[in-house]
């Protein structure tokens, strides 16, 4: 069994904080956890308005606090986004997410992250990347 408290991931070298400055993550479980997947809380800071494109995951986002949009770059639809909203990134979707306040993100990654990705110039996550050392 894995048992780990968000308070102390995020005084470690599972929180990651965004070069860009638009988010922060703990990342509280990984592909070193051997699990299929990865989960973390994020957070998405007030005003961040930035464009991702998972090419190489699956990406589930419940909002647990805060409200802003996600906006799908295919068909220009905008989406509100408000505590016990999910979105489901089901066919690797090209979008904008904008944040209207501070919002709290619980995000699941098919595969899992390894641990320290950041978005690259495309908005994705490589596939490899550096691990978090347990």
């Amino acid at each position: 069994m894995i048992v780990r408290q968000l308070s102390e991931a995020e005084n470690s070298s599972r929180r990651i904080v965004s070069p860009d400055g638009n988010w922060e993550s703990t990342r509280l479980l990984l592909k070193s956890d051997n699990m299929g997947f990865s989960f973390h809380i994020t957070t998405i800071y007030a005003g961040a308005d930035f464009r991702m494109h998972y090419q190489n995951h699956l990406e589930s986002v419940y909002c647990i606090s805060g409200h802003g949009e996600v906006e799908t770059i295919a068909d220009k639809r905008c989406h509100p986004i408000s505590p016990g909203t999910l979105y489901i990134l089901d066919k690797h979707d090209e979008h904008i997410l904008r944040a209207h306040s501070e919002m709290k993100m619980a995000c699941v990654f098919n595969p899992p992250l390894s641990g320290k990705e950041v978005h690259n110039r495309q908005g994705a996550y490589e596939l490899e990347a550096e691990e978090i050392e347990a």
